[in-house]
């Protein structure tokens, strides 16, 4: 397991992670989510040990990164959003070249390389230069080397990046295969690709955690503000008078047609969506309309997430704070200007 403990980050004065805590579990698939700039690659950074925190803890197994970084790193293979790759070396050589980096054994070094790149299949360019391959290839051979030593984590940022349909499968299929061994933690901005392989997702903005669940947990956190599609045959706004009357409808958001008289209403809920719906239907049918189609659209993870991002953050609270105070200008250089400190966005 993987422990981060209120993780914070300062690009001199400004706060790129604020105050994070979150677990990497054994053996399971993490998603990491959000919009540029949330310090989405800052944390995978300090988790990996590639950048050193401003205050907070990690420990990897039982070591503490920041005391004892080699025996933490060693648990750990790192793919940064651009790969580490050397494009005057050959794929084999490059390989055997982060076997040696990582301490893997001399007798095991060869059966390694292999291994990886028949994995992430890139054999047949082994003896290609890197700087030749497609960013594709390229991809695929920096996820090579995050795979040697066989490390327990692996944090991939962006793995699928550059990749065509068929490999970004490939890779899915390669990440699910690996939660036998492994336990991994890997950023996306396609939402469908962290649906299909994740067991649980942390969601951040502006260096804060919005969000840690499973996908299924999330989704079902919203189901009090569900739409209803409703079918109906009969006149427009006799209709929509109707639903309007029925307690718990928020809104009608758009009325369809389909043909004729017959048109499908999109309503918004507000509360228990099963009894709401029930009192819609009782009401249709006793007004002597027919329900052709009723369904109804449950909230999915980018629902989810357009939701959780436009909620203000705790340093959002801070600068509406100042403003009720009548913070100004003049404050800005003052050290003892607490917002100072908060900046407006990540890197």
């Amino acid at each position: 397991m993987i422990t981060i403990d209120n993780l914070t980050k300062y690009y001199g004065k400004h706060l790129a992670v604020n105050n994070i805590s979150f677990t990497i579990n054994d053996n399971e698939i993490l998603g990491f989510l959000g919009p540029n700039g949330a310090g989405k690659s800052t944390t995978m950074n300090m988790i990996a040990g590639y950048l050193p925190m401003s205050k907070g803890k990690i420990n990897v197994l039982g070591n503490d990164i920041s005391k004892t970084p080699a025996a933490a790193k060693k648990c750990i293979g790192y793919l940064p959003e651009i790969p580490p790759v050397y494009p005057d070396m050959k794929v084999h050589e490059y390989l055997k070249f982060c076997a040696g980096l990582k301490s893997v054994p001399i007798s095991k070094r060869k059966q390694q390389v292999e291994y990886v790149m028949e994995r992430l299949k890139v054999t047949d360019v082994q003896n290609r230069l890197i700087k030749n391959l497609s960013k594709g290839y390229k991809q695929r051979v920096g996820f090579a080397q995050a795979l040697l030593g066989d490390p327990k984590f692996l944090i991939l940022d962006e793995p699928t990046v550059g990749l065509d349909p068929n490999q970004v499968v490939e890779v899915r299929e390669i990440i699910r295969e690996l939660k036998k061994d492994h336990s991994v933690i890997f950023s996306s901005h396609i939402l469908s690709e962290i649906s299909a392989v994740c067991d649980r997702v942390v969601i951040i903005n502006k260096g804060e955690v919005k969000a840690i669940d499973t996908i299924e947990n999330l989704e079902s956190s919203f189901n009090s503000n569900l739409v209803l599609n409703i079918q109906i045959d009969g006149n427009k706004e006799s209709i929509s008078n109707v639903i309007s009357d029925v307690e718990g409808v928020d809104k009608i958001i758009e009325v369809q047609p389909v043909k004729g008289s017959i048109n499908v209403y999109r309503v918004a809920l507000n509360g228990d969506s099963d009894k709401i719906r029930n009192l819609i239907m009782s009401a249709l049918i006793k007004n002597n309309y027919t329900i052709l189609e009723i369904f109804t659209e449950k909230p999915n993870l980018e629902d989810v997430f357009v939701k959780l991002i436009n909620q203000p953050t705790k340093r959002d609270s801070l600068h509406d704070l100042l403003e009720s105070l009548g913070s100004d200008d003049k404050d800005a250089d003052n050290p003892d200007n607490p917002y100072n400190n908060v900046p407006k966005e990540d890197k």
